[in-house]
């Protein structure tokens, strides 16, 4: 199930793959932290995801200089930031501007609609990518809204900004 190409393409710049591992680097001390406290909160999130809790999901946000690698183990949990050059082989890739994917972790945005209005591109095990939506439905509260106040006031002051672009972003999309 992949809509047609008008999903933007990753950026692709002279010397990304540079920038993606240094990126990488950053990121993941962030992502490695969240991933475990989301994991031992939400642990109901493993069972409704069933036989597909051994699927690698490649999460593309095509606005960043990387991609995101999970495999929602509870025995062997991955969440990892990857250069989409030494990106694992995935069952499902769900790929997206980030601040869609972020809304939509939450529920905030319409999956359905993202994804006919050509938004979001879905490939591979899409019963995959229907549990894993249908787990992080479940979830009461923010998940965006949790892992930035792991971070304090800072992260919360970035996942507002976040919220406050998508939002502008979208106006102008839809005027």
């Amino acid at each position: 199930m992949t809509p047609g190409t008008d999903t933007a393409p990753p950026i692709r710049v002279p010397g990304s793959g540079v920038i993606a591992r240094l990126a990488c680097g950053v990121v993941q001390p962030l992502l490695s932290r969240t991933v475990r406290r989301i994991a031992a909160r939400h642990p109901q999130l493993f069972a409704r995801l069933g036989p597909h809790q051994r699927t690698d999901f490649l999460i593309d946000p095509v606005d960043l200089p990387f991609a995101l690698h999970l495999r929602p183990d509870p025995a062997a949990l991955i969440f990892r930031a990857v250069p989409r050059d030494a990106a694992p082989r995935a069952g499902a890739v769900i790929r997206g501007r980030f601040l869609l994917l972020l809304e939509l972790m939450d529920s905030e945005e319409d999956g359905d609609a993202a994804f006919f209005s050509r938004d979001l591109e879905v490939s591979g095990d899409t019963e995959a990518v229907v549990r894993l939506r249908n787990a992080l439905d479940d979830v009461d509260g923010s998940i965006a809204e949790e892992a930035a106040a792991m971070f304090g006031v800072p992260g919360r002051a970035v996942l507002a900004r976040l919220r406050r672009a998508y939002s502008h972003d979208y106006e102008r999309k839809t005027a």
